[in-house]
């Protein structure tokens, strides 16, 4: 086990909505909840987000994603590689980081509209059959340099949480 404890600001001791909102993570909105609103509320600070499925069970994918085409690239992988990266019992299927949380989520937010825009990572979040449902909060740091370091945090405890597992869409971290 991981030496992280609860205590550490932003890294919550599971991963699930209460205890998210115990380590102050706020938000969460759907993705098109965000884009209507301009992400007008999503701060333009430092942090991490996560993006959360309300249910733990009964995932599907898409044989073919929904999200952009950059640089004419196509962020599609098999059924079966979903099935492999998925992390079962898990509602939280991506955390990332952000120097500025606004900017980093609105693009985000157009890749999986279908907009061919920068943001590969977590891409597979958007071949869940439920995508247009799942929730992202976020939590706000002091600086740019601790988003990354609560990045790595997160993704620890969550290993160390699901023997040694990812995230689905967090391919690397």
């Amino acid at each position: 086990m991981s030496e992280l404890t609860a205590a550490t600001e932003g890294v919550p001791d599971r991963f699930d909505r209460p205890a998210l909102e115990a380590a102050d993570y706020t938000g969460w909105r759907t993705w098109a909840e965000l884009r209507a609103s301009g992400l007008s509320d999503v701060p333009r600070l430092p942090g991490c987000y996560v993006v959360l499925r309300s249910s733990v069970s009964d995932v599907q994918f898409l044989a073919a994603s929904e999200a952009g085409r950059f640089k004419e690239q196509d962020p599609t992988v098999s059924v079966e590689r979903l099935t492999d990266e998925w992390t079962p019992g898990a509602s939280v299927v991506y955390i990332g980081k952000a120097n500025e949380l606004r900017t980093r989520l609105k693009a985000y937010a157009r890749f999986g509209a279908g907009e061919p825009v920068a943001h590969w990572g977590g891409r597979l979040i958007w071949q869940l059959a439920d995508a247009d449902e799942l929730l992202v909060a976020w939590h706000v740091v002091a600086e740019k340099a601790g988003a990354r370091h609560l990045e790595r945090l997160l993704l620890e405890r969550f290993a160390d949480m699901h023997d040694g597992r990812r995230p689905l869409a967090n391919l690397t971290g």
